[in-house]
């Protein structure tokens, strides 16, 4: 297949005209790498941002879209990062077993990396992935480079790169922070329990059985909110997140089942299950889905007004099985997508806000995630909304080294 140089002039063209892209950020690379996908001809593209010794997919479309919000360890980092020229290629062998599983399951036998430098070091690693054993043309290359320099120059820019942070806040600016906010989130069902509580000493005569019966559901609803808010305090201000997990195979499907059957009456009436009749198992700690799913979906109902589904897929590819989580609502802005697991961070900041929450819940769920070896990401919906993905390894013996923590 030729290279498909007008539509790339056209289309970095349209980036720079773009007012959302023309200064960089996630939205930036995220059309580079589509864009890079199609003028090169190849299945997939990703693009990969180094923060201190490891890295995470930031950006990914065809057959590596399986890969975004992945995290990069330092030695595949290490493997995957070379010196000298900034284009080389990647075998499939010299990348963790299970990365090699799943592009050799879309019939990828190697990478071409390009390496992104900033003032003479790494920021990035962009990789198009080949179904064509052999080596890249020097168009290719040239539009692998190309690609590279723009990244680059966005970098340079830093508007809105990189997405990800280094190493997390210093705890002593969090605490800070972290008093300030709790102090209100806790504040807020303390004071609602109370005033129903105190309405029933003082008015239970004055009160009919319907309304007794409405303000012990306030009580009991807004008393599960702040055992769920101490919960996640308690995790974050530790640095455990989640305790101790026992990871073993599960199954996935029982434990969404038994997870949504588990959740409040006003959340599991938008609720809809699309999944499948079977499902290979999944590798991780299975007491751990029905936290995740509720912060999940008490967010996706949260953040979409109206009375449209929330909806919950599961699926299994490669070497990993996930569940997703699918709403109709506002949606997060491209390049807030990788914000949104940072501690504390807020879809609408301000005293103005709509929303409550201590901005903990999908930092605690990353975090659990991840100690399983598997990833979490959020994207726009296509037609409008929010899909949340969460991926575990397979339990049924096509598992890596990771799998066993060594990754």
């Amino acid at each position: 297949m030729e290279v498909a140089y007008r539509e790339l002039t056209l289309g970095i063209a349209a980036l720079y005209d773009d007012p959302e892209t023309r200064s960089g950020g996630l939205a930036a690379v995220d059309r580079l790498v589509h864009l890079g996908q199609y003028a090169l001809g190849v299945p997939g593209m990703a693009l990969a941002e180094l923060h201190g010794e490891g890295g995470r997919i930031i950006a990914a479309a065809g057959t590596a879209a399986w890969a975004i919000g992945r995290p990069l360890r330092p030695h595949v980092v290490t493997t995957a990062c070379r010196t000298g020229a900034a284009n080389y290629r990647l075998e499939l062998n010299e990348v963790d077993p299970d990365t090699a599983d799943q592009l050799a399951a879309v019939g990828t036998p190697w990478v071409l990396v390009h390496r992104v430098d900033v003032a003479g070091a790494p920021v990035a690693l962009l990789a198009a992935f080949f179904t064509v054993d052999g080596s890249a043309d020097p168009d290719r290359l040239a539009v692998m480079t190309l690609l590279g320099t723009t990244v680059a120059q966005f970098y340079r820019e830093g508007a809105g790169l990189p997405v990800q942070s280094a190493v997390e806040a210093p705890e002593l600016a969090d605490r800070d922070l972290f008093i300030a906010v709790t102090s209100h989130e806790l504040r807020t069902p303390v004071t609602v329990i109370k005033g129903y509580a105190d309405t029933l000493r003082d008015h239970w005569d004055q009160l009919d059985e319907e309304a007794r019966r409405e303000a012990a559901r306030v009580i009991g609803q807004r008393t599960d909110e702040l055992a769920r808010l101490v919960d996640r305090l308690l995790a974050a201000s530790t640095g455990t997140a989640v305790g101790m997990l026992r990871p073993a195979p599960f199954d996935l499907l029982t434990a969404l089942r038994q997870a949504a059957a588990g959740l409040p009456a006003d959340l599991r009436r938008r609720l809809w299950l699309e999944l499948p009749s079977t499902l290979a198992p999944a590798h991780g700690d299975r007491t751990t889905i029905a936290t995740v799913l509720t912060e999940l979906v008490t967010n996706a109902e949260k953040y979409s007004p109206g009375s449209e589904p929330v909806v919950i897929t599961a699926a299994e590819e490669g070497r990993t099985v996930l569940f997703r989580v699918l709403d109709r609502g506002i949606g997060v802005p491209p390049d807030q997508s990788h914000r949104v697991f940072d501690r504390f961070w807020q879809a609408d900041s301000g005293d103005g806000r709509r929303y409550g929450g201590a901005g903990l819940g999908l930092y605690l769920v990353r975090k659990t995630i991840e100690r399983q070896n598997g990833w979490v990401s959020l994207r726009p919906r296509d037609g409008g909304g929010t899909v949340a993905e969460v991926r575990l390894p397979r339990g049924d013996g096509k598992r890596d080294a990771a799998a066993s923590g060594e990754a």
